[in-house]
């Protein structure tokens, strides 16, 4: 079976699986719900179909503008961050709705597979793992965002959809625990699944996935720390970080095949594809208009080549010349001023970002607060260019979702906590990761001893994980939300001389901490349910 190109046929399960009336005899010039799920290939094309709807791009990308890494001035996105937005803003109903779909989709095929007699038992047990691996993710997603949320685990009708309530977000969680340990049991490992099926959920994935779970709960350190030693120990599979930090993003063969990533959305080119990078990349290679871009908080995280913050004494950095001797990972990530922008076809060219500096007279890429188009912070994005991109950016390449390189910062940081942190622990995971990026010099790479070791990790994630959707559910575990958003977020020092020091003012944020920890159930989910109840706040 050729996963990728399944998993991009076009298929609505509920509608095939229930839109004939039950009779006593099946119809045989068409699928009804008697005969549906007795044809393999019928099955495969609906778990293809839950597999499509696991996640998508304009999640996996825009959330980030609700973090300090970027500011969007968009939609709902600019208005959440400003924190000038109601129940009633669209983002939230569209992701509760596509969340809640997913689930309904996941729980149309759990009730109906067993009727499948050919299939074997442990190919269905398998196909059963993989998708409560993804009902439990829509699960943990609405649960991070939302709270208290409706627990679902059976189909239910449309009436019933409008009377349930609330679970504890307690509830949910152990939920989502309990079905991703009971998927990790029924799931091969990656070794044991042929190159094909590459793609497909496997036992390091759920294994994976339940860590995250339980680090952002954050009161079952060891059991994070215990998981994470199974993967990797390579107790399900040969996990291990590619060589170059860019290829991850940008090289096609090795974005979509490697042995760093245990779960990725997956595309193909001119079949499956996502747009946003026309929308994040300068416009004087082919970008459309800045839809997002990143800040100078972003850019300030990144440390220099000797492992010192740019504040701290010995770092060496230099505001004048701001984006030299700093860690790799901040030209693999971020586009600053006369960046060297490398195409597809080895051809390069120089971005010029600050004002009255490019030599061509479009000044396409120039920072203009008068302009709709040019990044109001004076940054673009490079991470996830895809050098084989069709017109606009159009793309195939796969999203990360999850990394092995997250599962040794997750170890990292339960370690952490749990006051276990020591020289081994740091050469294999924050030293690994850093020794990839790039670095070179010992005091980036030994262990640091008694030094801020909670936000040398907090900084490590930053960095290696930006731009990849993780970075607000960071903050809002860690409780720093209610700081790092807070007050303005910044641009590039192009701005007013007398205003911060010259970094541009790109928005004005707000976050109550009272509140904004939780997203507000959306207004008219509210009206359909009345038992459905609104988070303290909204």
């Amino acid at each position: 079976m050729k996963f990728l190109n399944k998993l991009c046929i076009a298929f609505m399960v509920a509608t095939a699986a229930t839109g004939c009336k039950k009779l006593d005899l099946a119809p045989t010039d068409r699928f009804s719900d008697l005969t549906f799920w007795t044809v393999d290939a019928n099955v495969y094309n609906a778990l293809n179909n839950n597999y499509s709807l696991i996640y998508n791009s304009g999640i996996y990308f825009y959330n980030e503008a609700t973090s300090d890494n970027a500011y969007s001035s968009s939609g709902d996105y600019s208005l959440i961050a400003s924190g000038n937005f109601t129940a009633s803003q669209g983002k939230f109903l569209n992701d509760w709705a596509y969340y809640y779909s997913t689930i309904k989709s996941c729980n149309i095929f759990l009730a109906n597979i067993d009727q499948n007699k050919t299939l074997s038992a442990d190919v269905i047990a398998r196909l059963k793992a993989e998708t409560r691996f993804i009902r439990a993710f829509e699960h943990f997603n609405l649960a991070k965002w939302y709270g208290d949320v409706p627990l679902i685990d059976k189909d239910i009708t449309a009436d019933e959809a409008k009377t349930i309530a609330r679970s504890p977000k307690a509830t949910v969680i152990k939920f989502v625990i309990d079905e991703l340990e009971a998927a990790a049991a029924a799931l091969p490992t990656k070794d044991q699944i042929p190159a094909s099926e590459n793609g497909r959920i496997t036992k390091g994935a759920a294994l994976a996935l339940e860590a995250r779970v339980l680090l952002y709960e954050g009161n079952r350190m060891a059991d994070v720390a215990a998981i994470c030693e199974k993967l990797m120990g390579g107790q399900a599979g040969a996990y291990s970080l590619v060589s170059n930090y860019s290829d991850l993003f940008s090289n096609p063969t090795v974005n979509k095949t490697n042995n760093e990533s245990l779960l990725s959305l997956q595309y193909v080119p001119s079949i499956r594809t996502w747009g946003e990078f026309f929308d994040f990349a300068p416009r004087s290679v082919g970008g459309r208009v800045s839809g997002m871009s990143p800040t100078q908080e972003l850019v300030d995280s990144y440390i220099t080549l000797n492992g010192k913050g740019i504040n701290d004494a010995g770092s060496g950095y230099v505001e004048s010349n701001p984006y030299t001797n700093r860690d790799p990972r901040l030209t693999a990530t971020v586009v600053y001023d006369k960046y060297n922008w490398v195409n597809g076809n080895g051809t390069s060219k120089t971005i010029y970002i600050k004002p009255g500096t490019d030599p061509d007279a479009g000044r396409l890429d120039e920072y203009n607060p008068a302009s709709q188009a040019s990044s109001p912070t004076g940054y673009y994005w490079r991470k996830y260019f895809d050098p084989i991109a069709q017109t606009s950016f159009t793309s195939g390449s796969n999203l990360h979702l999850i990394r092995y390189a997250e599962v040794l910062l997750d170890y990292a940081e339960a370690k952490q906590s749990l006051g276990q942190m020591d020289a081994t622990v740091w050469n294999n995971t924050i030293g690994l990761l850093r020794r990839r990026a790039g670095f070179t010099d010992a005091g980036a790479l030994d262990f640091p001893g008694t030094a801020d070791m909670t936000n040398i990790i907090r900084r490590e994630r930053r960095a290696e994980l930006a731009m990849e959707g993780l970075r607000t559910d960071d903050i809002r575990r860690w409780k720093t939300a209610e700081t790092v958003l807070n007050g303005f977020a910044h641009g590039a020092k192009f701005g007013d001389a007398g205003v911060d020091n010259g970094y541009i003012r790109a928005q004005k944020r707000q976050f109550d901490p009272a509140k904004n920890y939780l997203w507000p159930i959306p207004a008219s989910e509210i009206g359909l349910d009345p038992n459905l109840t609104q988070n303290p706040g909204y």
